[in-house]
This record gives C-alpha cells, sequence and structure tokens, in this order.
C-alpha cells in the first residue's frame, strides 16, 4: 500500500515500466524456447534424409533434457548467488548488466540464423545459450523483486502480469511468423530481432525509473535504508 505522504504514479507510468520490464524478463527465454527446436530440427534435415533411422532430431540430441537441466540449474545457482551479489554489486550494474548481457546473446542468436552450422555446432552452441540466458535471467529478476519489494504490491502484480504475457506473445509471434509467406530464413530473422525490440525497450524503462518522483521516492528509501 502506498504511503500518505508518497508522490502519485503519474500517468501510472511507473507501473508502465515495471509490467515492460517483466516482459522484458521471460521474452528472450519464452522467444528461444519456441523457435530453437525447430531451427534444430532444420539444421537435421540432411543428417535425416542420407540416414536409414528417421528418429527425430530433437530425439536423437536428447533436446528436452539437456534444456531443462541447463536451464533449471543456473537458475538455482545465481539465484543463490545473486543473495550475495547485492553486497558487493551495486542493483542497476546487476539488472543493467544482465539486460545487455541477455541482449548480446540474443544478437548472437539472430547472426547464427544466417550461418550453416553442424548439427552437433549448433546443439552445442544453443546449449551454452541456454545456461547462460537463464544464469543472467536469474540474476535480473532476483534484482528486479529486490527492487519491487519497497513498492507497493501492486507493482509486484503488474510485474509478474508481464511475465505471463510474454509466453503468449512468443507463441503469438511464432503463428504470425509461420504466416507471413517468406522464406524460413528470413522469418527466423525476424522472430529473434524481436526479443531484441523488447530488451532494448526494457532498458529504456529501467533507465527512466531515476527520472519519475514515485519510483525514486522508493527507491531512494531503499538506498537510506540499506545496511552500511
Amino acid at each position: 500500500m502506498a504511503r500518505g505522504n508518497a508522490p502519485r504514479d503519474s500517468y501510472h507510468l511507473v507501473g508502465i515500466s515495471f509490467f515492460i520490464l517483466g516482459l522484458g524478463t521471460l521474452l528472450p527465454w519464452n522467444f528461444f524456447i519456441t523457435a530453437i527446436p525447430g531451427r534444430l530440427a532444420g539444421t537435421n534435415s540432411s543428417a535425416e534424409t542420407m540416414g536409414t533411422n528417421h528418429t527425430s532430431p530433437t530425439d536423437t540430441f536428447n533436446f528436452n533434457n539437456w534444456v531443462t537441466l541447463l536451464s533449471q540449474l543456473p537458475l538455482l545457482l545465481f539465484t543463490l548467488l545473486n543473495s550475495f551479489l547485492y553486497q558487493c554489486i551495486p542493483e542497476s550494474v546487476r539488472i543493467l548488466g544482465s539486460l545487455l548481457a541477455i541482449l548480446l546473446l540474443f544478437a548472437l542468436t539472430a547472426a547464427l540464423v544466417k550461418v550453416d552450422l553442424s548439427p552437433g555446432l549448433f546443439f552445442s552452441v544453443t546449449m551454452a545459450s541456454v545456461w547462460f540466458i537463464n544464469s543472467f535471467c536469474a540474476v535480473l529478476q532476483g534484482s528486479l523483486f529486490g527492487q519491487l519489494g519497497t513498492m507497493p504490491s501492486t507493482y509486484s502484480t503488474l510485474f509478474l502480469s508481464g511475465q505471463g504475457l510474454a509466453g503468449i506473445f512468443a507463441a503469438l509471434a511464432m503463428l504470425m511468423s509461420l504466416a507471413s509467406g517468406v522464406d524460413a530464413q528470413t522469418s527466423a530473422l525476424g522472430y529473434f530481432i524481436t526479443p531484441c525490440v523488447g530488451i532494448l525497450l526494457s532498458i529504456v524503462c529501467y533507465l527512466s525509473l531515476p527520472h519519475l518522483k514515485f519510483a525514486r521516492y522508493y527507491l531512494t528509501e531503499k538506498l537510506s535504508q540499506a545496511p552500511t
């Protein structure tokens, strides 16, 4: 609940910013996990044609098993690590650093759409991306929830609503990508560029928070109460 002497959230800009930040935290991962199995299948089409065993590429690489392990393990480890990082690394550095790292990883993923990689190499690069994306997402979410803890509960709800919308947005983007009628490579490139735009928007929203009186009131109060 907002305090009586707290300024008003003019035009709900802080609420919109946290909604977009919630969207930005899970949007990259939802886009990634929706598109990569199909991309992996595409790289293995020639191998399937030449071989007599028509096992699906997902089964060949045990994709679901590996992606589950390499996504949940860094989430656990880096969520725990974030509880120690706050003592030595400023919150803004953790949040902006994580957003920029995820942006870089997705820019690399988009670039790989234009590169013809062997199935094994593409699988290895994908698994490395899964690990690092979830590591930075864990730090990002933990740091943002730390900020939300000082604000009215409504803003936590908006943040979680943005996260919930990320999965729906990724599925709709995939459907529009498939229905666009363009070639598969161009469609995949546009699909991977979309979350890059979302991350950039999240960065802009986070940088705008210190300039909003409502957010500055709560964030400054948090800093004043932080232990030395």
